[in-house]
């Protein structure tokens, strides 16, 4: 691709803030870096992409505040976790991550354990325990 020719739409998720680099064929045919804010197709996809994150968020937190699922269920989903992963941040098994989505589970964990999911969530015990 010469230099040129990088796609610059600009019509980007970020409102071009977020620049991504690309390198081209400059006028004396070296590869030299270019900044790009992006093309239709891709900023489409990633509109799209970022829609289906926030639909789960949603449901997750409505899950929780419907009490059929705890807190870590909505804040694994926001963070875009796993319960693998979120099972080792915490130091548990899956089956415990599991089992501390259960809302009657969740509400006897001990303030050690909420630190470790809030600490693995970014964020603080009480935050933990409200999902708004």
């Amino acid at each position: 691709m010469k230099k040129d020719e990088v796609p610059q739409d600009g019509n980007n998720m970020h409102n071009g803030v977020v620049k991504q680099l690309f390198y081209a064929v400059d006028d004396s045919g070296k590869y030299t870096q270019v900044p790009s804010v992006g093309w239709e197709p891709e900023n489409i996809a990633m509109a799209q992409a970022w829609e289906d994150v926030n639909e789960k968020v949603e449901k997750a937190r409505q899950r929780v505040l419907a009490g059929e699922t705890s807190p870590i269920a909505y804040y694994m989903e926001k963070q875009l976790m796993n319960v693998s992963l979120l099972a080792r941040y915490v130091g548990k098994f899956q089956w415990q991550v599991k089992r501390h989505m259960k809302p009657a589970v969740f509400n006897r964990l001990s303030e050690r354990m909420l630190h470790r999911y809030a600490a693995a969530f970014k964020i603080s015990v009480q935050e933990l325990k409200q999902v708004k």
